[in-house]
């Protein structure tokens, strides 16, 4: 058993082997107020060292008590205000004083039903949602750490892929399904035909709040990754990826001498003849979005040149 000059000491040592709501929150000299008349019934004898045994089983490892200080970010305030409600009174009766350690047991019991019970009703929170963003609304009060938990989750969220067509609308938006704090700032980026998360290959599109961004009429031009970045401050809190990719109507890329409206006749299938234009005598471009044809020019005698047409897919 300590003697009363080693109290402290003993009290740190004990308190260092485990942590909980009660250390989290009750001091170590109100402990020793608490705990100074503790007898030992079966023998008859001043116990402090078992008096922090009740506290560690009552408290500390008790499974309802952690749970009830699972709160939200801030309400740990108010746990040590229910706390200090329940262990203060107490401390200030039983010191100096001595008591049975069923008279403990008892009261101490008690302590712990009443805090389970009013922190149980602080509020809770919905916890992190996976698999990315700087959540600290999610953050939930650790009984076993004396801290708030936080979600960990990197900043990048996986790309997601968007298939569309030519011409057709396309929507992208910047929203995830944790809070997001009231001063946020949205930056969108664009990295040109590559699917990419580097930031550095990422040129700014536009910043403002606005969280949705919408190409109205998607094109070839439009073939790459969109990057969302949301801030608060200077802080980072996510950032959102999409690939814009597609296959629609055969797209004629800039410099294809094939005009419009031009004469033409079938030769062999997806293939016709046309009179070229001034120099240069022919320029083609294959791309993979919107171009579900490659084009293939081929000179011929007499200035002419024979276009063909081949799908990248055979399956037709």
């Amino acid at each position: 058993m300590c003697t009363s000059a080693l109290w402290l000491m003993c009290a740190i040592l004990l308190f260092s082997t485990s942590l909980g709501c009660y250390h989290c929150f009750v001091d170590v000299q109100d402990s020793l107020r608490l705990c100074w008349g503790h007898i030992l019934t079966e023998h008859n004898v001043r116990n402090v060292d078992a008096c922090f045994r009740k506290l560690d089983r009552i408290f500390t490892n008790n499974e309802r008590v952690i749970e009830a200080g699972r709160v939200g970010k801030g309400y740990d305030k108010q746990l040590k205000e229910l706390l200090d409600a329940e262990i203060l009174p107490m401390a200030e009766e039983f010191d100096k004083k001595l008591n049975d350690d069923t008279v403990y047991e008892e009261r101490l019991q008690t302590a712990a039903d009443n805090f389970i019970a009013a922190a149980s009703k602080l509020p809770r929170v919905s916890g992190c949602f996976p698999p990315c963003g700087f959540q600290s609304a999610g953050a939930v009060y650790n009984c076993i750490t004396c801290q708030y938990d936080s979600c960990e989750f990197p900043l990048d969220c996986p790309v997601k892929e968007i298939k569309v067509t030519e011409n057709s609308k396309s929507r992208m938006w910047c929203d995830v399904p944790f809070h997001l704090p009231n001063d946020i700032e949205v930056i969108w980026r664009f990295a040109e035909e590559v699917k990419t998360q580097q930031v550095d290959q990422f040129k700014e599109v536009t910043a403002g709040v606005d969280r949705l961004y919408s190409i109205p009429s998607a094109s070839l031009q439009h073939q790459g990754t969109y990057l969302c970045e949301i801030y608060s401050g200077q802080r980072s809190i996510v950032r959102l990826y999409y690939y814009l990719t597609g296959c629609g109507r055969p797209h004629r890329a800039a410099g294809d001498i094939r005009p419009v409206s031009a004469p033409r006749r079938a030769v062999t299938p997806h293939a016709w003849w046309s009179s070229p234009p001034p120099p240069p005598p022919f320029a083609t471009a294959s791309h993979s979005l919107f171009n579900c044809f490659a084009a293939a020019a081929i000179p011929l005698p007499r200035g002419s040149v024979l276009v063909i047409n081949t799908r990248a897919d055979r399956s037709f």
